[in-house]
Order: structure tokens, then sequence, then C-alpha cells
């Protein structure tokens, strides 16, 4: 599928677009457009610009989601995970990140920062009722599939 983008300001066309790294990637790695390094401290977050603004066709959407090297090496993660980015947003895609590690993390030009995916999207039509069908599991929630 073609998605049309734009690049939002001058001075970043060596900044890769989004890309996926292998074959069989399901997201596009997405990179941070910085004229400087940011250093985000533990505890803290940071909105990440990116340059891009998107022309997201109707009837889908591109979530954002974090790199998972980026958590597991260094605690960060996307605040909102995943973001959603409508089909009907045309400004430039930020992306919410939050240091949950234990060190400063310093982003820099160009690094990959989160990943992003295009989803069709279902809309739901509610009709409200009195009753819901029976399941096995009923109202039971928060952890009581793993009675084991």
């Amino acid at each position: 599928m073609i998605v049309k983008l734009i690049r939002v300001n001058d001075g970043f066309d060596d900044i890769a677009l989004p890309s996926y790294e292998t074959n069989g990637s399901a997201g596009m790695d997405i990179r941070a457009a910085l004229n400087e390094s940011i250093i985000i401290s533990p505890g803290k977050m940071g909105l990440i610009p990116t340059n891009l603004s998107v022309e997201i066709p109707e009837g889908y959407e591109i979530q954002v989601r974090p790199r998972s090297g980026l958590a597991i090496k260094n605690g960060i993660g996307i605040l909102n995970s995943p973001g959603t980015i409508d089909s009907d947003y045309r400004g430039e895609i930020k992306i919410i990140i939050i240091n949950l590690g234990e060190s400063d993390f310093t982003i820099k030009r160009g690094d990959r920062i989160a990943q992003i995916i295009l989803n069709k999207v279902e809309k739901i039509d509610w009709q409200l009722t009195n009753t819901l069908s029976k399941t096995v599991r009923g109202e039971n929630g928060f952890g009581s599939t793993n009675t084991n």
C-alpha cells in the first residue's frame, strides 16, 4: 500500500525514512530528527520529533510501538504504547519516550526510536442490550485465568 509522507522541515534529508529492517518485519523503524542530542534522565520523558507527516488512508491507523532492543538494554519505552496516529491527523509525528532505566539515555540525530505499524481499523456500531451471552470465564478478570 502506498502512503504519502512529507518531511516537515528542511535540513533532515540525511535521516532515513521509516523502513523495514528485515523481510519479516511487521514494524518499520522510525528515527529521531534532532539538531542536537537529547538526554532523558531516569524517570523522565521526552517528546522526540521525526520531521515526518503522513497521509494515512481512511480506514487505517498507524500504531507507534516501542523497540524491544531499547526496552531490554536501556529501559526505554513509549509512554502511551501503543500510540495511535489517526487517518485525519496531518501534523508531525512525535514520539513520547520514557526512560524507565537507571541511567541517562542519549538520543542522537537519526537514532531508531520506535516502530510504526499500519493497521486496518474496524468501526464499532454499538448495540445497547439488557443481557450479554454467558461464558465460562464470566466476570472473572485481573489474573483470574492464571490460577494454576
